[in-house]
């Protein structure tokens, strides 16, 4: 006991260390062994098919820390399970975002990061930090193409090809009712996407809002995107692999 408490003040702590010295502002938050729902649902977003993935693979999460910045970015910092002192760092896929904006777009993946968090720190910025932000940019350019603009008084929902809804309200109180309802919110690009996985607790979301929102004189409207046929007994592309499938390959956008 006495040495997995030593282990996790030691992430705990590096972490901290890392969200003060990274550019811009980042917070840190760890997971506890105890935190079973945050370590189980963490890896299906971890955006890499490289080292960290493998070590995943082979060791599933104990522990994790998580820094986040204001738009949204996150950055995931795991124990290294290997014969040198340090952790692994790998990039978060916003899980606001419709699937179909991650394709052909290369994966951030991850390093690993020695004992040193003030070295680290400067690693992380100059390597892993560049890459995400730029795959962030494309992603979040690509997602705005998959969902139709909606006006001040009509929130218009998309349908995306991997079963989920977004929708980008431009009312911020049109924000805080899909909010409410299961909707997760991208601060970057002001999408709220509701995931497809459970269509009955989605269905009940989506007649849910349409009263709420009315009360407020704000319409809804659920179509297709402008630029894809409207699916028929599947979606038109083949879809990723599901964020059940707790595998390397879930992260293949």
């Amino acid at each position: 006991m006495h040495d997995h408490h030593d282990t996790s003040e030691r992430l705990a702590s590096y972490a901290d260390v890392l969200a003060g010295e990274l550019p811009d502002t980042w917070t840190s938050t760890y997971l506890a062994p105890d935190a079973k729902d945050d370590l189980v649902d963490l890896p299906d977003r971890i955006w890499d098919l490289d080292l960290v993935a493998a070590s995943l693979a082979e060791h599933p999460l104990r522990q994790a820390a998580v820094l986040s910045r204001p738009d949204g970015a996150q950055l995931v910092l795991v124990d290294r399970h290997d014969e040198r002192d340090g952790f692994l760092m790998a990039a978060v896929a916003p899980c606001a975002l419709p699937d179909e904006a991650y394709r052909s777009v290369p994966e951030p993946n991850g390093i690993a990061l020695g004992d040193d968090p003030f070295l680290s720190a400067e690693q992380i910025a100059g390597d892993l930090l560049a890459r995400y932000d730029a795959a962030l940019a494309q992603v979040r350019h690509n997602a705005l193409e998959y969902v139709q603009p909606s006006q001040p008084d009509r929130v218009v929902l998309t349908w995306q090809p991997d079963g989920s809804v977004a929708t980008a309200p431009a009312d911020d109180r049109a924000g805080t009712v899909l909010a409410a309802h299961g909707f997760i919110h991208d601060p970057h690009t002001g999408i709220y996407r509701l995931e497809g996985n459970d269509t009955q607790t989605q269905a009940r979301a989506l007649r849910a809002i349409g009263p709420q929102l009315d009360t407020l004189g704000i319409g809804t409207a659920l179509q297709h995107p402008a630029s894809r046929p409207a699916p028929t007994s599947g979606p038109a592309s083949a879809p990723p692999a599901p964020a059940g499938a707790r595998t390397p390959s879930a992260r293949t956008r």
